[in-house]
């Protein structure tokens, strides 16, 4: 029991911070589904306490739900599809940004989601009353048009042929908004608000700003709460106002540059020198003085 103990701690110790939040999603998936034959609950209620309610009356009883409502799933194959999308849009985004960074889009796209369901619910067509959001669309769409933002000429291979990663984003923007007007109305409205979230990160971190570290900080003193150091002597300790997620501002923009030579090269690589745009090779010219 031991080593096999050692050994569920071995691997879940090699996964990354994606893949972790996966497993953190089964979990309460394999716990609702537990919870409704144990207790013989109704259909997709067994996780009430996880979702987030349509209207602020019943939000205030329960604030945790704006974050929780992410890792609550019924139906299998609502499960299934979100993950797979962010097991594979985890392999793409952290070989290019921080563990850190995911996080914070993960769950402000939640965040910003869930808000925008709640203001804007009650205006919706088809909007019921005690209506209830869950799964985690919002946190996926936000890291994916994240990515289709921050670098929106980078090739994806599907099946047998690339496409860009902008075009991928734009249908998929457009059938969540021809989703507002059918049954899954508050659903769609929170995948765009993830969706919002995640373009609005992107172009800001284009601009040598990270919009998440504010919230970063805040859970870092917030998990902080919850553990126990031992007093050390006092340090003091200069801050650089001028660094952005650690980096100088010149260290920021070099890595920034470098994310998109390498984005260019690897199409180059791909499809020759051609099919760069003339402001891909503008860039790259001028990146090669």
């Amino acid at each position: 029991m031991t080593t096999l103990n050692q050994d569920i701690k071995d691997k879940l110790q090699r996964l990354n911070v994606l893949e972790k939040l996966i497993v953190v999603n089964l979990a309460i998936f394999v716990l609702g589904y537990l919870l409704k034959i144990i207790f013989g609950l109704p259909s997709e209620s067994s996780l009430s306490w996880l979702e987030l309610p349509s209207t602020f009356s019943n939000f205030i009883l329960k604030p945790w739900s704006i974050v929780t409502y992410a890792f609550a799933h019924y139906g299998l194959w609502h499960f299934a599809i979100n993950m797979l999308w962010l097991y594979f849009i985890g392999r793409m985004f952290l070989n290019l940004f921080s563990p850190k960074m995911a996080l914070n889009i993960y769950f402000l796209g939640a965040i910003c989601g869930g808000l925008l369901f709640l203001l804007a619910y009650d205006f919706l067509p088809n909007s019921r009353a005690n209506s209830q959001l869950i799964g985690a669309s919002a946190s996926v769409r936000a890291l994916l048009i994240f990515l289709c933002a921050y670098m929106p000429n980078q090739e994806v291979r599907i099946f047998t042929f690339n496409i860009k990663l902008w075009y991928i984003g734009l249908a998929i923007i457009i059938l969540d908004v021809i989703g507002l007007s059918g049954g899954n109305a508050g659903g769609n409205l929170a995948h765009l608000g993830g969706a919002l979230l995640g373009y609005a990160y992107a172009k800001q971190l284009q601009k040598g700003l990270d919009i998440g570290k504010g919230f970063e900080k805040f859970m870092d003193v917030f998990f902080g709460l919850f553990k126990f150091k031992k007093k050390g002597p006092l340090k003091t300790v200069h801050k650089n106002k001028s660094k952005v997620g650690g980096y100088t501002k010149a260290d920021f923009n070099e890595f920034n540059n470098q994310k998109k030579i390498d984005v260019i090269l690897d199409k180059i690589s791909k499809s020759g020198y051609d099919s760069l745009t003339a402001e891909e090779k503008d860039f790259l010219f001028r990146a090669g003085k």
